[in-house]
């Protein structure tokens, strides 16, 4: 292959490249560059003849890139963000935006995030709109990707590892993530239950019935996996996907369930309930914010992100 003439190489082609690289999809890459997906195809060939490599190939529905594509892309995605920074800096002015943001997150997540964040938005940003959906899977980087939500709130272990392992590999970074805050968990029950007058042994909590609150509903959790170690067992009774709803079913019954310590307030019935701690270590819930890297630099995301973070410190940080 003939050495890269910079002189007639358009470099209108290492964008169309970013962006197909970031959305996988020529069609949602021709609605991010605002072009006809044709245009973009005819770009990403004339790219292709350019380097002598595919840069990307199909499986399935998506593409994914060649070695070559995904060697390439950190470098051309750092040089553009920077030409952006210094051609057109980003102005974001709150108090005149009037952009609508979709969050997901947890129910009780957002009955701690949200009253402090609609204040904000009230005296800050009043044309602002937020848009909350349910929060249903440990790995929302599906939902991201589709564009089904700007930003992921919430408890998701196994996907920082994966980005952390990816990030120091040196793969590019598809998405990004910020620690909110970190907690521990507690053993939750009635304020009368019988477990509730003396100290929650290892015995007792086993013995006991339990619910567990499960985005995905399987009846199998972290803190089973925990006694499994401890060659032990636990009977779940109760399967719910809502932190409210397993505050109000706690209250009424003789169930235990385990929840962030944090989370207990917001539950709606925290006087009628009482805490202890779990008679056995588990792993400490770590918060984050997620987002795709297609909004990293986004003017009015960043400044979101950062409210969100402020609101977090404030919360949790004492």
């Amino acid at each position: 292959m003939s050495p890269l003439n910079l002189r007639t190489f358009d470099l209108n082609l290492l964008k169309v490249f970013d962006t197909v690289m970031a959305e996988r999809s020529l069609t949602r890459a021709a609605e991010q560059l605002a072009l006809t997906q044709p245009a973009v195809s005819n770009a990403l060939r004339r790219l292709r003849d350019a380097l002598g490599d595919e840069l990307l190939v199909r499986k399935g529905r998506s593409l994914e890139p060649t070695p070559r594509g995904q060697e390439l892309w950190p470098a051309v995605r750092d040089t553009l963000q920077r030409l952006q920074a210094s051609l057109a800096p980003a102005v974001f002015e709150p108090a005149t935006a009037d952009t609508t943001f979709v969050l997901t997150m947890a129910d009780a997540t957002a009955a701690e995030l949200m009253p402090g964040l609609v204040e904000v938005l009230a005296r800050d940003a009043p044309g602002i709109s937020l848009r909350v959906v349910p929060l249903t899977t440990r790995d929302p980087r599906k939902v991201l990707d589709e564009g089904g939500a700007d930003l992921a709130i919430g408890h998701f272990p196994a996907v920082i590892t994966d980005l952390t392992a990816r990030a120091q590999a040196g793969a590019a970074e598809t998405f990004h993530h910020h620690r909110l805050f970190a907690g521990d968990y507690v053993c939750v029950m009635r304020k009368d239950h019988p477990l509730a007058r003396g100290p929650l042994t290892l015995d007792r909590f086993c013995a006991a019935s339990h619910m567990l609150v499960s985005f995905s509903g399987r009846a199998f959790g972290f803190i089973d996996e925990s006694l499994v170690g401890l060659k032990r067992t636990r009977r779940v009774v109760l399967t719910v996907n809502q932190f409210f709803t397993a505050g109000k079913v706690v209250v009424h019954s003789d169930l235990l369930t385990v929840l962030p310590r944090h989370f207990v307030n917001v539950t709606g019935y925290a006087d009628a309930l009482v805490t202890r701690e779990l008679p056995f270590d588990v792993p400490p819930i770590q918060v984050d914010a997620l987002w795709h890297r297609r909004l990293d630099g986004a003017a009015p995301h960043v400044w979101l992100r950062q409210q969100i973070a402020l609101l977090g410190n404030r919360l949790f940080s004492a």
